[in-house]
């Protein structure tokens, strides 16, 4: 079965030049000029997408807002953005919603390809082994959801990645070079200011167990102690 993938770009040339590749590539694509003839899709209880390529600045709805919107109603879904911009604002802000990756116009379509396939390995199903208990929280990997007696988190894709390869490396001293090279797969200041952003949300979201500590260690990286994994 091909992956379905949502395409929202407003700019005709471009758009359809992504269409036709991704097509090539054997994916499903969908694309919308308008964002608005998207909303009534998002509420819906079956969803038909399974990634999402948004561009940043359309009319109507930008493409953070369009993100906002598919985030609150599918929380798990994996969004990346194409954006003309390179302020490092842009960037954060659409890490900070959920997406799992970025890509800068004008764009290899060779080079989204394979974003888009890491992005689907890894949110392919895991192994048997996919609870792991965390102190006192037990996190599902197949269904990105981390939970704990006071409630339930939904992790994107990226965010489990990171948790996953912290929880590989317990107990033990990491370097942001090493995070950075092994998830992001390159190394300056905007990955560099990714990394610090989902370190900040994993920490939020053990909050509720003072014995896991993810502590930053400055020029260095950080040393995590996860209890009971």
């Amino acid at each position: 079965m091909k992956t379905k993938i949502l395409l929202a770009e407003d700019d005709p040339d471009f758009g359809m030049i992504l269409k036709q590749y991704l097509e090539l590539e054997n994916f499903d694509v969908s694309w919308y000029q308008n964002p608005q003839d998207i909303e009534p899709m998002i509420s819906s209880s079956d969803f038909p997408f399974d990634l999402g390529i948004l561009d940043v600045m359309m009319p109507n709805i930008d493409g953070f807002s369009l993100a906002r919107m598919i985030i609150k109603e599918n929380n798990s879904f994996p969004l990346l953005f194409l954006t003309a911009k390179n302020q490092k604002i842009d960037r954060v802000t659409g890490l900070k919603i959920g997406a799992d990756d970025y890509i800068a116009k004008p764009c290899d379509p060779e080079e989204l390809v394979l974003r888009i396939k890491n992005i689907l390995k890894r949110t392919a199903p895991n192994t048997p082994e996919s609870l792991a208990n965390i102190g006192q929280y037990m996190l599902d990997s197949t269904k990105l959801l981390l939970s704990h007696p006071d409630g339930d988190i939904r992790l994107t894709v990226r965010e489990q990645e990171l948790l996953l390869y912290l929880l590989k490396h317990n107990h033990s001293m990491i370097t942001r070079d090493d995070i950075l090279n092994t998830i992001w797969e390159t190394n300056d200041y905007f990955t560099g200011r990714s990394l610090d952003v989902f370190i900040s949300r994993l920490r939020k979201y053990f909050a509720h167990d003072p014995e896991i500590k993810i502590q930053s260690l400055r020029g260095i990286g950080f040393e995590v102690d996860f209890p009971g994994s």
